[in-house]
């Protein structure tokens, strides 16, 4: 982080400095966590429902923290730490780092959508990387607290920026933009995450169409063109659209699905034809490349370093990663999260995936409200369909995967909890068998892979 003066940062966040001195350091850290304080750091305390970060503010500064903002003052001010107090230590959180951003004059580009936002961003931020020194959202930093925490991140070696940006509420991605100030707005689809809290689909484009609000002018729309939803949206800015369909200006064509071995496929855009080899599976993935195509065009790169960064593409955390373990067995670790549309490509590709057998462990999918019932049960009878060997249902929720594999024919057991079920699972996993292992984040599904990796 390039250095902050205490009065710059008293004039960016439009807060008041209770105890202003001479001759203080200038601050080139935030911190909102006063057990991780660096020396010199700012001490940023939050409040929530149930915490609040200003009782940690003495704490903080022990530890080495030069100041602090804050929404209440301390009986006692320390002469050798400044105080800033604010009204709303969180939206001042998020004016100090929209300040820190406009000092940096690189493209930036946010990124939203339902499903395959850290896909798209971590592929995005490969194919950028093979020309410039590229900042990328860190693994869940893409709230209300870590996009700011991630701008902090930038320095004047940076030459780009991909910033991701999640949300589960009205108004969230407009607060992100303010923030991020793209020059380039990616949306990845609409889907059902989070229809429980934005009440349809239609809802959840509105919600996802703020990111516009802050687009700079002369900035460029990328969006997924084979999604209705966003095919139904008219920009006032340069729109591209991505996929399969024939009204898309980066059309993927001649697909061939290699399993766990990934994917090839063609780009075609108005100015150049790209072989791609993606090291990930899912066809899904095209998505994500043709839109890093997109952009990696509009700043500037050759055909030969696109190619190159999509390559060296590799996911991150529990997003499609191949465990390999002894007699040919491989588990598809996809756990951080899921919702109908991911588990619905994930089991598609363990469908085409060669081995002597295919296991599913499914569980809860969260935030669906009233589709909860019929999108688990639609899950477990594609999981039948597909000719997916054995299915292990588990969770309150997937009962009714249980109930949609059973109902179409498929082998099913069903647990109350990933507990009850590791033991039917670990005997069910023998030689070349390959087993998907999905649910949403709040299942802990990490430990299932820890335990079978053993």
């Amino acid at each position: 982080m390039q250095p902050f003066t205490v009065k710059e940062i008293e004039t960016a966040v439009g807060g008041v400095w209770q105890n202003p001195q001479e001759g203080l350091p200038a601050v080139t850290e935030v911190s909102t966590d006063s057990r991780k304080i660096r020396q010199g750091c700012l001490f940023i305390p939050l409040a929530g429902e149930n915490f609040d970060g200003h009782r940690f503010i003495d704490m903080a500064l022990d530890a080495g923290a030069a100041g602090c903002l804050c929404a209440r003052l301390p009986e006692t001010l320390r002469p050798d730490k400044f105080y800033i107090q604010v009204e709303d230590t969180r939206l001042a959180l998020k004016a100090l780092a929209k300040a820190y951003r406009e000092r940096f004059d690189i493209p930036f580009v946010q990124i939203t959508g339902s499903v395959g936002k850290t896909t798209t961003k971590e592929m995005i931020a490969a194919v950028l990387s093979a020309r410039y020194r590229t900042l990328k959202t860190p693994e869940n930093f893409n709230n209300d607290i870590g996009t700011p925490l991630t701008l902090f991140q930038l320095t004047p070696e940076h030459q780009a920026a991909v910033i991701e940006t999640g949300m589960n509420h009205f108004g969230e991605i407009r607060y992100l933009g303010e923030m991020v100030q793209p020059d380039i707005a990616v949306i990845t689809n609409i889907g059902d995450a989070h229809i429980e809290y934005l009440g349809s689909r239609d809802g959840i484009l509105q919600a996802k169409s703020e990111i516009f609000e802050n687009l700079k002018p002369g900035g460029l729309a990328v969006l997924n063109g084979d999604d209705a939803l966003l095919d139904t949206l008219e920009l006032p800015f340069q729109t591209v659209r991505c996929g399969r369909s024939a009204h898309c200006s980066v059309r993927v064509t001649d697909t061939q699905d290699h399993g766990v071995g990934g994917i090839t496929c063609d780009v075609e855009t108005e100015n150049n034809t790209y072989r791609l080899e993606i090291p990930a599976p899912g066809e899904h993935m095209v998505y994500s490349a043709s839109m890093a195509v997109a952009v990696g065009e509009r700043l500037g790169l050759t055909p030969e370093e696109i190619i190159r960064g999509v390559a060296s593409y590799e996911p991150t955390g529990s997003r499609m990663r191949l465990v390999n373990l002894p007699g040919n067995r491989t588990i598809l670790d996809d756990c951080y999260n899921a919702n109908p549309q991911s588990v619905t490509a994930a089991l598609e590709i363990l469908a085409k995936t060669e081995c002597d057998c295919k296991i599913a462990v499914l569980g809860d999918m969260g935030e669906l409200g009233a589709l909860t019932d019929q999108a688990h049960y639609n899950i477990g009878a594609l999981a039948a369909m597909l000719g997916i060997d054995q299915v292990f249902a588990v969770g309150a929720k997937a009962a009714k995967i249980a109930e949609g594999t059973e109902n179409s024919g498929g082998q099913v057991w069903h647990f109350a909890t990933k507990e009850e079920a590791l033991a039917s699972i670990r005997d069910s996993f023998g030689d070349n068998t390959v087993m998907l292992i999905k649910a949403s984040h709040a299942m802990h599904f990490g430990w299932l892979v820890e335990q079978l990796s053993r």
